[in-house]
């Protein structure tokens, strides 16, 4: 599943038409899910209005063909609920929540949040582990005492800490609707190994069929196909890592066509001499086409 941009226009507002567009072209590729309003989409730069807005684009846009999650970036229940309950009037399937990240706290707290965010949500809650974003890690055990209590149905780990998926995967067990997904393109293969059940992903919004292939290349037991597509995904990430984020994957869809490369404020788009470095690697690596720029 892609973490979707969300494409802005040069002055701050919403690009509907792009963000439709980049919808189709993800359905294209192939893709089981999309998120709205996660990370790679600027959560915690969008005022409420824009974010009511890009969700209702995005599940229009979708209409039902694969299901739509929405992302939630608050400190308190009660500003995670009112984002939970506008997701389910729009017809998101499912919340993906960040826990509280302003003030130092502990697992208790972390607990707590979201116990108390699954009992008055009306749509089931995902945990989003993202420390390096958050500051605060959802920890193995915590993972495992809400899955026990029924609080969440999975979590994404965006921690790239192979031994804390693995951790979390062992917590759980094989309990069945929980799934874990990676955060990471780098590592789905590995992700996937050790019993993840995919991934959702910032290069799936420029080039979703290679993820796509990955997945089902694991699926279908070729590993030898699945590891060199995993060579691909490292090089894509490595090349789109560039500028402050997410500044360089809005470059890349920009040269390939999609959407602007305009990022909320107060982050900048990639310098002129970063955006032909990019356009150039990524051309090099086949994930945009070489007339696109």
């Amino acid at each position: 599943m892609p973490a979707l941009v969300t494409p802005l226009r040069s002055d701050g507002s919403f690009d509907v038409e792009s963000c439709r567009r980049l919808v189709a072209h993800v359905l294209s590729g192939g893709v089981h899910g999309v998120l709205a309003l996660g990370s790679t989409g600027e959560v915690t730069s969008l005022d409420t209005a824009q974010r009511r807005r890009v969700l209702e684009v995005v599940a229009e846009a979708v209409g039902g063909r694969v299901p739509v999650l929405a992302g939630i970036a608050q400190n308190s229940v009660v500003a995670a609920l009112a984002e939970a309950e506008a997701a389910a009037s729009i017809g998101a399937r499912a919340v993906l929540a960040v826990p509280p990240f302003y003030s130092p706290i502990d697992q208790a707290t972390v607990l707590r949040f979201y116990r108390r965010l699954a009992d008055l949500s009306p749509l089931p809650v995902l945990a989003y582990n993202i420390p390096a974003f958050t500051k605060v890690t959802v920890a193995p055990a915590t993972v495992a005492r809400l899955a026990e209590d029924e609080a969440i149905i999975g979590v994404k780990d965006s921690s790239r800490d192979m031994e804390y998926l693995s951790q979390v995967l062992l917590e759980v067990g094989e309990r069945p609707g929980f799934s874990v997904f990676t955060g990471m393109d780098t590592l789905l293969l590995p992700s996937l190994a050790v019993g993840a059940a995919g991934a959702i992903t910032l290069s799936a919004n420029l080039v979703p069929s290679w993820a796509v292939r990955l997945y089902q290349s694991f699926q279908e037991g070729r590993w030898e196909e699945a590891r060199l597509r995993q060579q691909d995904q490292l090089r894509l990430v490595q090349a789109l890592r560039v500028g402050v984020f997410p500044s360089g994957i809005k470059a890349a869809l920009a040269a390939a066509g999609i959407c602007g490369e305009y990022t909320a404020e107060p982050v900048a788009p990639l310098s002129s001499p970063e955006r032909e470095r990019l356009i150039a690697t990524l051309r090099a690596l086949g994930a945009i086409p070489t007339a696109a720029a």
